[in-house]
């Protein structure tokens, strides 16, 4: 099994302290030109986490983000963060690749949300009737079916060409819902369960494509089980009326606690 780039990188330095100065030399070079670039979709710039960087304007990109504590906590020699609120795989290869380059060691994403319809769906379902939400729900998952793979190919395509060696982690995104929880969102049980279904179905298509590119896919379902809207302990945002750019998104728990170690673990 292919170890994880920077668990790699971290054992090589570490047999490597033992040796002469000159082979500690070397080692701290090698850590020296360790780069990390963060792309992706709001559950990457941090959306829901708060104290957004204003510099970063409507991407809302936040030191709360995983990228950004996986960054302060490994200090890579070089970070670059162009993961954008909103993002589609159009955006992604338009306007966030541009620090990738053949000395890129580590990438991370999370795309494909966006492209589903994540937003209009949750309007849907929370202002229409449960027959209207499957309905817009199956939509999304038809998408997801027939048109998301291959954009997912042309945003991964993207990554291999610029950065070869890279070990790219592809993560996706927790199921909303509690099921059967105490809950006052508003939603039927019905609904809640189409909305996690569609989730698991995303997330399955996009593992999918991420293993036939040869990247690693980090599910964090696991890692919000019991933290789920409704669970009592939620680690994301239902709907909020004051901040809807908010609703559906990680908490900064969500991203330190959720996210954080799920990347951790895979980068």
């Amino acid at each position: 099994m292919r170890m994880p780039r920077f668990a790699a990188l971290a054992s090589t330095l570490l047999l490597a302290a033992g040796a002469a100065l000159s082979g500690a030399g070397q080692a701290a070079a090698a850590q020296a030109d360790f780069g990390y670039v963060a792309l992706g979709d709001s559950y990457s710039s941090g959306v829901g986490a708060g104290n957004y960087d204003s510099g970063s304007g409507a991407c809302k990109r936040t030191t709360r983000a995983y990228p950004a504590l996986w960054a302060a906590a490994h200090a890579p020699q070089t970070f670059s963060f162009t993961a954008c609120s909103g993002a589609r795989t159009g955006d992604v290869l338009a306007g966030q690749l541009a620090p990738l380059n053949s000395g890129t060691d580590l990438v991370s994403i999370t795309i494909g949300g966006n492209d589903a319809g994540f937003s209009d769906v949750m309007t849907t379902c929370v202002l229409q009737s449960e027959a209207t939400c499957v309905s817009r729900v199956n939509e999304a998952k038809a998408y997801v079916t027939s048109t998301l793979p291959g954009q997912l190919d042309q945003v991964y395509n993207a990554i291999a060409g610029r950065s070869p060696n890279a070990r790219v982690v592809v993560l996706g995104y927790p199921r909303f819902y509690k099921l059967n929880g105490t809950c006052t969102t508003g939603l039927t049980e019905g609904e809640r369960t189409a909305i996690n279904g569609a989730a698991d179905h995303l997330n399955a298509t996009i593992a999918k494509r991420a293993a036939d590119h040869g990247f690693a896919y980090a599910s964090v379902v696991g890692a919000f089980t019991g933290h789920e809207i409704c669970s009592g302990s939620a680690w994301l945002h239902s709907v909020n009326w004051l901040n809807i750019g908010e609703s559906y998104h990680p908490t900064a728990a969500g991203q330190s606690s959720g996210y954080l170690p799920v990347f951790t673990n895979a980068a």
